[in-house]
C-alpha cells in the first residue's frame, strides 16, 4: 500500500501528524488468538454483561424494555432492507424509499404535526438538530432556554453542537421536578429563540406544555418538546398544543435497548418549517405511466448540497431503525398504542404504591407521572441499586450522577411488560436492601 501511494514507510506517512500527538510506545496487544480460542473469549466477556434478559428490568432515561412484536423482526430482517446500503442516494431502491414515507406519514399522524424527516440519529441529537433548525429559521435570535428537567444528556449533546456557534444556552431551574411556567416567564424574551421542554420530563412527571407553549409564542419564540412516542397513547400530541418541532427518542417503538444504542432519533415540525428540517425527506409523486412512486423530495444535507446552504451533515443510519419504528407502530395501530401506554401508566402507578409502602421511600416530586417515576431512598441510593442487581433486578437510575441534589433518588421506569408478580418481587426484593443497608 505504501508502494502504492508513493511512501517510503509507515513513519512518512504520519509525518504530518505532531510529534506530540504520536504514540511513541508498542501496543498492549496479547498474542493472536485462533478462532475457536476468539469466539471462547469474546463468549466469556460476553457473560460479564447483565441483559434485561438476564434480570427484571426497571431502567429508563430514554431507554426502556418494551414488548418487540415478532412481525417487526419479521419484516426488518428481510434482506433486502437488513442489507440496503445506505439508503439516502438518489438510486436508492422503491420499497426503501416507500418505507421511509410510511415512517414519515406515521410520525406525522403521532404527533398531529404536518412533517416528519426520514430520521435523525438518537434522541439527544434530535433536540440539538432541532436547535440548529431553529436558529435557521430565526437568525437574529440567541437565547435558548432549556428546562433542567430535560434529559441531562440530551443537553450535553446540546451544548456541544452549539459550542461554536453564536448561541446562548440557559438551563431554567426545575426544583420541584418539573417546568414551573412562572420560571419562563421570567426568563423568556425577545432575545429568546426557543423554548425546549421534555414531556413526559426526565423524572417522569408531566409538564404544563399548554402554558408553556404559549409563553414561548407570546415573546415570538418556538416552542420545541421532546416526548415519549408510547406516551401519545394517552397524552395529547404535540400538535394539539401548538409545539412548533417535536423530537423523540424512538427505541421504544420496536428496537431493543441494544446496550444503549444505536437508536433513533424522531423530528416532525409545522409545514411551513419543512425548508430547514435537517436530513432528508422522501416524497410520494407519480410516474410517466401513472404510477405511485417515491422520491427524495428534499436532501438538505452537505453530501448533498452546498456546505453552506446545508441544514445539517445528518446520515441515514437510522434507516433500518425507523423501519422498525413503522412496522411496529402499524402493527399495533392506535388503539394497540393506547393499550401499551395504559398498561404503562397503571402498572408504574402500582409500582410507585407498592414502594412508597417502605419506610423510608418516598415520591420528592409532587407530580403526576407516565410511567417513569422518582424515588427518595434512605441511604446510599448507588449501593442499594447493587445489592438488588445482585438479587436480579435493574432498579433504576441513580439520579447523583447528573443531579448532585438528588444523590439520594432512583428514577424508576415500568413499562407493559412487566407483570404484577415481578413488581410485588421487587418492592418485596426493594424493602429487605433498604433493611440492609439502614
Amino acid at each position: 500500500m505504501l508502494d502504492k501511494i508513493g511512501v517510503s514507510s509507515v513513519e512518512e506517512l504520519f509525518r504530518g501528524i505532531p510529534d506530540t500527538l504520536r504514540f511513541k510506545r508498542p501496543l498492549n496487544v496479547p498474542p493472536a488468538l485462533s478462532e475457536i480460542e476468539l469466539e471462547q473469549h469474546m463468549t466469556e466477556l460476553a457473560r460479564a454483561n447483565v441483559s434485561p434478559a438476564d434480570a427484571v428490568c426497571f431502567l429508563g432515561g430514554g431507554s426502556y424494555d418494551h414488548f418487540i412484536p415478532a412481525v417487526v423482526d419479521a419484516v426488518a430482517g428481510r434482506s433486502e432492507y437488513y442489507t440496503a446500503y445506505t439508503p439516502y442516494q438518489a438510486e436508492a431502491s422503491q420499497g426503501s424509499l416507500q418505507a421511509f414515507f410510511e415512517y414519515q406519514t406515521l410520525i406525522c399522524q403521532l404527533t398531529g404535526l404536518d412533517v416528519a424527516n426520514a430520521s435523525l440519529y438518537d434522541g439527544g441529537s434530535a433536540v440539538a438538530e432541532s436547535v440548529l433548525m431553529a436558529m435557521s429559521i430565526h437568525p437574529k435570535r440567541h437565547k435558548v432556554l432549556v428546562a433542567e428537567s430535560v434529559h441531562p444528556e440530551y443537553r450535553r449533546s446540546l451544548q456541544s453542537y452549539l459550542a461554536n456557534f453564536d448561541a446562548q444556552v440557559l438551563t431554567v431551574p426545575t426544583p420541584h421536578g418539573w417546568l414551573e411556567p412562572d420560571s419562563v416567564r421570567a426568563a423568556v424574551d425577545e432575545e429568546t429563540l426557543c423554548v425546549i421542554v421534555q414531556h413526559p420530563n426526565f423524572f417522569g412527571g408531566l409538564e404544563e406544555v399548554e402554558g408553556l407553549a404559549r409563553l414561548a409564542h407570546d415573546r415570538g419564540a418556538l416552542f420545541i418538546v421532546s416526548f415519549d412516542p408510547i406516551s401519545l397513547g394517552l397524552l395529547r400530541r404535540p400538535g394539539q398544543y401548538r409545539a412548533d418541532i417535536a423530537v423523540a427518542e424512538g427505541q421504544c417503538l420496536g428496537n431493543p435497548m441494544a446496550f444503549g444504542g444505536p437508536y433513533l432519533g424522531i423530528l416532525a415540525c409545522r409545514e411551513e418549517f419543512v425548508r430547514k428540517m435537517p436530513g432528508r425527506l422522501v416524497g410520494q409523486t407519480v410516474d410517466r405511466k401513472g404510477r405511485r412512486c417515491w422520491v427524495l423530495t428534499l436532501q438538505t444535507r452537505e453530501q448533498h448540497i452546498r456546505r453552506e446552504k446545508a441544514t445539517s451533515n445528518i446520515c441515514t443510519n437510522q434507516g433500518l431503525f425507523a423501519l422498525r419504528a413503522a412496522v411496529y407502530l402499524a402493527a399495533l395501530g392506535p388503539q394497540g398504542l393506547r393499550e401499551t401506554a395504559e398498561l404503562c401508566a397503571r402498572k408504574a402507578h402500582y409500582a410507585a404504591e407498592q414502594l412508597t409502602q417502605i419506610p423510608g421511600v418516598t415520591l420528592p416530586f409532587q407530580r403526576p407521572f407516565f410511567k417513569e417515576f422518582v424515588v427518595q431512598v434512605p441511604g446510599d441510593a448507588p449501593a442499594l441499586l447493587a445489592r438488588l442487581l445482585q438479587a436480579g433486578y435493574h432498579a433504576g437510575l441513580p439520579l447523583g450522577r447528573w443531579y448532585p441534589a438528588l444523590g439520594n433518588c432512583i428514577s424508576i421506569a415500568v413499562t407493559e411488560k412487566r407483570t404484577r408478580a415481578e413488581i410485588d418481587a421487587f418492592a418485596a426484593a426493594f424493602a429487605k436492601e433498604v433493611a440492609a443497608g439502614r
